[in-house]
């Protein structure tokens, strides 16, 4: 029976280190979208930093017999917190792998070939941890007055391991259930689009890796807390891959799923390898447990991609989780919203979107100067000199491969400019990034349709809302005591402009099961609720009906008319004709002309390069 209670503490110990380290890779990937391989590292980081603190100084410990830097002998729970400090300190290097450069797959394989290199070093630079050999005969909290391999000692080790993975646990949860996490989550699905709505992926990014850190190196404490070593051996990459395992078997994106997966996999893939009989060959046994972690997440991405426990679908509105809108052609979408939106001309814009008054509508809010963008040596836009002013609805048309989209990405700051200068306000914001843009006012749409897909509709338009208390980490920790009433009432907004849109009844879908329309939609009013002093849109209309487009576009000439600045692409020379004065031309990367379109009908070189037929 003795046997049997000490073989329960030990898996409840682990348990509770997996489930930690679990829940703080979930927050980096399945909230974050940071595939961290070298997740590995900071466990190990925290492991060997609560070790040397708790240890004395290696030339008078225990004879000496192992090498390693400093020994504080400091006593509990010093060396954990130091663990959690040092695991996230250690993030911050990694932050440029992950920043706005290098990202995705690169940021991963990065990581991946740190945590390699990083292991190497600490396993052939002997003086640092002792080399191959690593760190053993850690002290445990109280040792001096309690036996560590006493039965109601590793009860209580594993009491408080659970109890720091509940407080793990819910320290998260305030976290990602804010405005903040919703930030997370949208950057995650698109951040390019998150970036483009004012969003700083650098600040998030970097918060997520630390925050990850931090816990993971706190699970290295407790863990070399209970087993009394650690080497190099028991922090290869691989043990990583376990971890992603587990957090896809359990659900990306919900901490109950990391818990669950943490217990099913780390825990419950080891202790079965131990009933598996004798085999000749004794390492036949760890590479049988590695090919079944492989088929299991093989298996899981095919036939079960979101995990036993996916994502959970956040209601924002309160009402019942809406059923699966019925199949319906684009046509017969695009019909009853064109009926209901003739709600929209009730929306009050100027309150809804703060709009300011305009002091001229002759006044130069928007310009460049000799623009310029290659690609490998091919020019696609070249010397783009434009004059954008405030409180007019500005065309921007031209035959396809004529640089427009590149033009609006270069304005919008998703792309950087080969030469050229671009003035906002007056003042050269050439080199200032796309969020500060965005923060500033100057605000775009894509050219192909950019909602987030996992957020639902409500949540794309909340998302975009600048200024929320709570959409920061350390406005998030504050509570929804501290940011609650302002989402609400932020929801409130989101809300009546989805209903003068005609789309209430997607409001709590989500935005990437929507039909072509009806993102393109979702995407206009997301660019509207992130308070654009100057809005520009990249063929808004494509897929949108054409009764549906005028509609919309009466309704972009009312909001310029209240103080809105907006530059447009779109192909339908119709809808310029309706609602675009100037209309600029760009041919071949150049600006060919500019006027109202009757104007532009009679330039031959405009009716030669873009308008014949």
């Amino acid at each position: 029976m003795s046997a049997y209670a000490f073989y329960l503490a030990t898996i409840i110990i682990y348990a509770a280190v997996d489930a930690m380290a679990c829940l703080a890779l979930n927050v980096e990937f399945g909230f974050a979208g940071l595939s961290n391989f070298g997740f590995i590292i900071f466990q190990s980081a925290g492991a060997y930093a609560a070790a040397i603190l708790s240890m004395p100084r290696a030339a008078t410990s225990n004879g000496g017999f192992q090498q390693y830097v400093l020994g504080w002998s400091l006593p509990w729970p010093l060396p954990w917190i130091g663990a959690a400090i040092i695991g996230g300190l250690l993030a911050l290097p990694f932050v440029f792998l992950v920043g706005k450069r290098l990202r995705g797959d690169f940021a991963a394989v990065g990581l991946l070939v740190s945590a390699v290199l990083l292991n190497v070093l600490a396993k052939d630079y002997v003086p640092f941890l002792n080399g191959a050999a690593g760190i053993s005969i850690v002290p445990a909290p109280f040792q001096s007055i309690w036996d560590p391999q006493g039965l109601a000692y590793q009860f209580a080790y594993g009491g408080v391991a659970v109890v720091l993975t509940i407080l793990v646990y819910f320290l998260l949860r305030r976290v990602t259930e804010s405005p903040y996490g919703r930030s997370l989550r949208a950057m995650r699905d698109n951040d390019i689009v998150a970036d483009s709505l004012g969003k700083n992926l650098r600040l998030n990014r970097t918060s997520m890796l630390v925050l990850g850190g931090a816990l993971a190196g706190l699970s290295g404490a407790i863990l070399v807390g209970f087993i009394s070593l650690w080497a190099p051996g028991a922090w290869g990459y691989a043990e990583t891959i376990v971890f992603f395992a587990a957090i896809i078997v359990g659900g990306a994106g919900n901490h109950k799923g990391a818990i669950l997966g943490a217990i099913l996999v780390p825990v419950g893939f080891e202790e079965a390898t131990r009933y598996i009989p004798p085999l000749a060959n004794p390492s036949l046994v760890p590479s049988l447990q590695w090919v079944a972690i492989g088929l299991l997440i093989v298996l899981f991405l095919w036939f079960r991609p979101d995990g036993i426990l996916p994502e959970r679908r956040r209601i924002l509105s309160g009402a019942p989780i809406p059923p699966p809108p019925p199949s319906k052609s684009s046509e017969d979408i695009d019909a009853e919203v064109m009926v209901k939106i003739g709600k929209v001309d009730e929306l009050n814009f100027r309150h809804l979107l703060r709009l300011e008054d305009v002091a001229n509508d002759h006044r130069v809010i928007l310009s460049t100067q000799g623009l310029t963008k290659s690609f490998n040596d091919v020019t696609v836009v070249s010397d783009v000199s434009i004059e954008i002013r405030q409180g007019r609805v500005t065309g921007l048309i031209g035959p396809n491969g004529a640089g427009k989209s590149t033009t609006l990405a270069m304005l919008a700051g998703t792309l950087p400019s080969s030469g050229g200068k671009i003035f906002y306000e007056g003042e050269d914001i050439t080199s200032l990034p796309s969020y500060k843009r965005a923060q500033r006012g100057l605000v775009r749409t894509f050219q192909l349709a950019s909602e987030f897909k996992k957020l639902t509709v409500l949540e794309n338009l909340v998302s975009a809302i600048p200024n929320q208390s709570g959409d920061s980490f350390w406005g998030s920790l504050r509570g929804r005591r501290r940011w609650g009433a302002e989402d609400k009432a932020n929801i409130e907004r989101a809300e009546e402009i989805l209903e003068g849109f005609g789309l209430s009844q997607y409001a709590d879908a989500y935005a990437g099961g929507l039909s072509g329309g009806q993102r393109r939609l979702v995407e206009i009013m997301r660019a509207l609720l992130a308070e654009p002093k100057v809005l520009l849109l990249d063929e808004p209309m494509a897929g949108v009906h054409p009764n549906l487009a005028h509609k919309i576009g009466d309704q972009l000439t009312r909001m310029a008319k209240d103080g809105m600045t907006i530059l447009m692409v779109e192909h339908e020379l119709a809808l310029m004709d309706a609602f675009c004065d100037p209309v600029i031309v760009l041919a071949e990367g150049r600006v060919l002309a500019e006027g109202t379109m009757a104007e532009l009908r009679k330039n031959s070189e405009v009716v030669e390069a873009y308008l014949v037929g």
